[in-house]
């Protein structure tokens, strides 16, 4: 999180307090209709978008690191689900340097320019990996995301860390380098 409020400023020109005072002078009191207003009328990308209106309608916890979001993820029931996340992210960090891992309440966005794909402790016993891969025919494994992320274009249910095989990190690797 960290990485991006130290981005924005360069990305787009103005500091996250600039923004944010943007988003209260219009007066937008849901989450939703920030965004919009912010994609729409200043052209933010959906992930600085997100982030302005959280810290506008002061949801953005400063003191919440993403070791605690991540911690959080895969806590009580979902716990035996992590080694499927570490296996995951230690391969999608082999990709390059600029693999950005943003921890959120309910998943991990994984950026490099762009989102390319998210890591997401679904259930007790199944971790989603949405994949952005627009234009890809699904599979039986790769699915169509459906109504799993609007964010994604493709989804693979893993159960135990031998499903992160070198197919699943083909689809990821082509979606960073399409990112």
């Amino acid at each position: 999180m960290q990485t991006m409020i130290d981005n924005l400023k360069k990305n787009t020109g103005k500091s996250l307090d600039q923004w944010v005072a943007l988003a209260q002078k219009s007066k937008l009191t849901k989450h939703g209709e920030i965004v919009k207003f912010l994609k729409e009328e200043h052209g933010l990308s959906h992930g600085y978008a997100n982030l302005v209106a959280q810290k506008s309608l002061g949801t953005l916890s400063a003191d919440e690191s993403s070791d605690d979001l991540l911690s959080g993820q895969y806590a009580g029931a979902k716990a035996g689900l992590r080694p499927i996340y570490d296996a995951l992210a230690a391969e999608i960090a082999k990709f390059g340097s600029d693999v950005d891992f943003s921890a959120k309440k309910a998943y991990v966005s994984l950026r490099r320019s762009k989102q390319f794909g998210i890591i997401q402790p679904s259930t007790a016993t199944r971790v989603d990996v949405g994949i952005n891969l627009k234009g890809q025919a699904p599979t039986k494994r790769l699915e169509a995301s459906g109504s799993f992320n609007a964010m994604v274009s493709h989804r693979v249910r893993l159960e135990n860390k031998s499903q992160v095989d070198a197919e699943l990190i083909r689809w990821l690797r082509s979606a960073y380098e399409l990112a």
